[in-house]
């Protein structure tokens, strides 16, 4: 089993930048892809970014792609996700969550495929 827990989550300008972490524990993270989910207020939880397990791929949702940088350091045990140019649209609970499976878009976007899901992080954009 992996846990997971977020942070880096607060309150930031239009225009600005947040860098999220997920920090893992029990299972070593390097065994697994891991992807980026948020969901807004009365919102599906919707895919952001994920990363294989070698890191050697990665890939964004339309929203955030060019903006966002999904990233990993395995022998840390972290994953990152850093998101410049943020909206208030971006206003959202972020969540890391892990995952056996890589391979097509609709495949690695889908909640479904994730076995192991932090707490969240806030993220709040204000214009």
């Amino acid at each position: 089993q992996v846990q997971l827990v977020e942070s880096g989550g607060g309150l930031v300008q239009a225009g600005g930048s947040l860098r999220l972490s997920c920090a893992a524990s029990g299972r070593t993270l390097s065994r697994y892809n891991v992807g980026w989910f948020r969901q807004a207020p009365g919102k599906e939880r919707l895919f952001v970014a994920a990363i294989h397990l070698s890191g050697g791929s990665t890939t964004y949702a339309a929203s955030v792609k060019g903006r966002a940088t999904i990233s990993r350091n395995n022998a840390e045990n972290m994953v990152y996700l850093q998101v410049n140019s943020l909206k208030p649209e971006d206003t959202a609970v972020y969540y890391c969550a892990s995952t056996t499976v890589w391979g097509r878009l609709s495949t690695i976007s889908d909640v479904k495929e994730y076995l192991y899901w932090g707490q969240g992080t806030q993220v709040t954009v204000s214009s």
